[in-house]
């Protein structure tokens, strides 16, 4: 009875906002968060659990029940209470010395959507919230090691702590890493997992995580759903904190070496998959990928076009006004240890790979070779009335490169040429002003 009054309550909810009002207003909210202190009996069951659990997150993200929010956190104390019942569920599957069931994979599910409704506004955190995003982050920590029964169970649970990471200070995603404790490491070498003395088995789920979800890219819909929280978890920890960022560069970005022969956008690495983002047409994920491979870099414009190509991250560049690229190399605050010391083959054939495409090219003959200057200028012309046919057709936009380093549009091809002049004639008075 008790479980078929909660579903009927959650429809209700779920469908009338004078039900929310009422609900909000009453005690309900109260009731559901004082019965969280009684998880931990074994005569409670099961549906009872999830269907309080539904109902406190519909409580949580229905707009006309936007104010149980600070309630639940402050006033209830329900941040506490939802992070000892997910603490109470690891432990018991860790004292039966077995992975999460689906119930319990189901339960956590909900608590973390309910404490991603908690967390949405982001807010200075003061001590006494600082203690809790430290325990929180610990315990997401240990969900994305935990294993589950059911192997789709786990891709769901580890998508809710990712939802959840999203919206929890960057300050505290050094709880992800744990001095490196030889007894923890299961079924790895330590080299595999330890970086800067740390364990980094967290960070391999993430990135394995990633990695299966861009074996399954579908339409642009799921693509998007599927890609930008995981996208902007790592891309946020990775600018952050150094570490991170480091083992996460040594994974997806390893120094290029006999792969500098293929397009970047072509192959099944990690590298290759996110290159190939970048031409995207979701903005969403395609922005993503870019920040995430550039803070990779360092933010340095020079490994970008090595890493992805000139083509490929062009965007980027002008969204952030770094297509000059002789006046802006590095952006953000990173250490200035070298971490891209180029391999023997990738030196080897450096001075034959196109930075526009990022790949090796055998020369190729001139195919102006033999022409008279007559037949040149000929040539240039055709060209000329070429693009200024597509530009009056609206197919394509000629621009230059403004001196904030984005794109300018110009109303004439002729304008290009202009442009050089006088790029060439700056370059030359620079170089005569350093003699």
């Amino acid at each position: 009875v008790i479980v078929e009054a909660q579903k009927c309550l959650c429809n209700l909810i779920f469908n009338s906002k004078a039900v929310q009002k009422l609900c909000c207003r009453s005690g309900c909210v109260d009731a559901l968060v004082q019965r969280l202190k009684t998880y931990g009996d074994p005569e409670l069951r099961f549906n009872v659990k999830f269907f309080d659990m539904r109902m406190l997150f519909l409580l949580t993200a229905l707009p006309a029940c936007i104010e149980t929010r600070p309630k639940i956190r402050h006033e209830l104390h329900g941040f506490t209470y939802l992070m000892e019942v997910l603490d109470l569920t690891l432990r018991a599957a860790e004292e039966r010395k077995a992975g999460l069931g689906d119930q319990d994979v189901e339960l956590c599910s909900e608590i973390l959507k309910i404490l991603f409704n908690l967390t949405i506004e982001k807010k200075s955190a003061d001590e006494e919230e600082e203690a809790h995003f430290m325990r929180l982050v610990s315990i997401l920590r240990d969900l994305l090691m935990c294993s589950t029964l059911s192997k789709d169970k786990q891709e769901d649970l580890h998508s809710h702590t990712i939802n959840l990471l999203i919206n929890i200070p960057v300050d505290f995603y050094e709880e992800l890493l744990t001095p490196l404790n030889e007894i923890e490491v299961r079924g790895m070498e330590n080299k595999e997992v330890e970086y800067d003395g740390k364990n980094m088995e967290a960070i391999i789920v993430l990135l394995n995580f990633l990695d299966n979800r861009l074996d399954r890219v579908g339409p642009a819909k799921s693509l998007k759903e599927s890609l930008t929280p995981i996208l902007h978890c790592l891309c946020e920890a990775c600018r952050n904190i150094r570490p991170i960022r480091k083992f996460c560069r040594a994974k997806v970005l390893p120094p290029l070496r006999e792969d500098v022969k293929r397009l970047p956008e072509e192959g099944n690495s990690l590298r290759n998959r996110l290159c190939k983002l970048l031409t995207s047409p979701v903005t969403e994920v395609k922005d993503l990928a870019a920040h995430f491979l550039f803070v990779l870099c360092k933010e340095n414009v020079t490994r970008m076009v090595k890493y992805t190509g000139y083509g490929n991250c062009a965007g980027l560049l002008a969204q952030f006004g770094l297509l000059k690229l002789d006046q802006a190399n590095i952006r953000g605050d990173y250490s200035s240890d070298s971490e891209d010391s180029d391999t023997e083959e990738y030196s080897e054939l450096r001075d034959k790979v196109n930075p526009v495409t990022g790949c090796y090219e055998e020369s190729k003959p001139d195919p102006m070779a033999g022409m008279s200057d007559e037949q040149k200028e000929y040539e240039a012309m055709k060209l000329l009335d070429a693009m200024d046919k597509l530009q009056r057709q609206g197919i394509i936009q000629p621009s230059r490169i403004g001196p904030d380093g984005r794109p300018i549009p110009v109303s004439h091809v002729l304008e290009l040429t202009e442009s050089q002049g006088a790029a060439a004639s700056n370059n030359d008075t620079q170089n005569s002003d350093s003699k």
